[in-house]
């Protein structure tokens, strides 16, 4: 029988950064304070990101610049890794590296194949300071590499080239949503 609550649900939907949004630019900060405030965002990131049907949610996609993200993902075995990481760091990238399919609820409807390491460890902590340690691997290690990148100011059309590249950023200046003028983003850090 569950007898804890469902993440998310006592949360609010939050409006969505989108690319062109200088915050999604920014690197996020590290958590100083480990308060109802920090749980209530966690909250609304679980919920905001089931409201856009998401496996993975950074603080920074709702306007929040701090270094903390939500997951609801499953591996490549169809095993559910669901939780939070507050001042995540990677400790381990490896395995092989796999242009694997991915999108971006910062992004809506781009997608391309974008090479992630197969095997993701991060270390952090959670709400209440605690260290935590997440080991990812297949399409969970790409949504906690994915993640990671938001919290550096990254987005994942900074990791393609050529092709793909030219592709993604067709995409985002044909998608309703484009920034401004209408020109590709000038690309971030990865």
């Amino acid at each position: 029988m569950r007898h804890a609550t469902i993440p998310g649900s006592s949360g609010t939907v939050r409006p969505m950064r989108l690319l062109g949004d200088p915050g999604l630019r920014e690197p996020c900060r590290d958590v100083t304070v480990f308060d109802a405030e920090l749980a209530s965002l966690v909250e609304d990131l679980f919920a905001t990101m089931y409201a856009h049907d998401g496996v993975g949610l950074a603080a920074n996609q709702v306007g929040v610049p701090l270094r903390l993200f939500v997951f609801d993902c499953p591996d490549d075995e169809d095993v559910r890794h669901l939780g939070h990481v507050v001042n995540p760091r990677v400790v381990h990238n490896g395995g092989v590296v796999v242009a694997g399919h991915e999108g971006c609820l910062s992004l809506p409807g781009v997608h391309a194949g974008t090479p992630r390491y197969d095997e993701t460890v991060l270390e952090g902590v959670d709400l209440s300071g605690e260290p935590v340690r997440v080991e990812g691997t297949g399409f969970f290690a790409r949504c906690l590499q994915h993640e990671c990148d938001h919290l550096g100011g990254g987005v994942f059309i900074d990791r393609l080239t050529g092709l793909r590249r030219r592709r993604a950023l067709r995409a985002v200046r044909r998608a309703p949503w484009a920034p401004g003028d209408g020109r590709a983003p000038a690309p971030g850090p990865a």
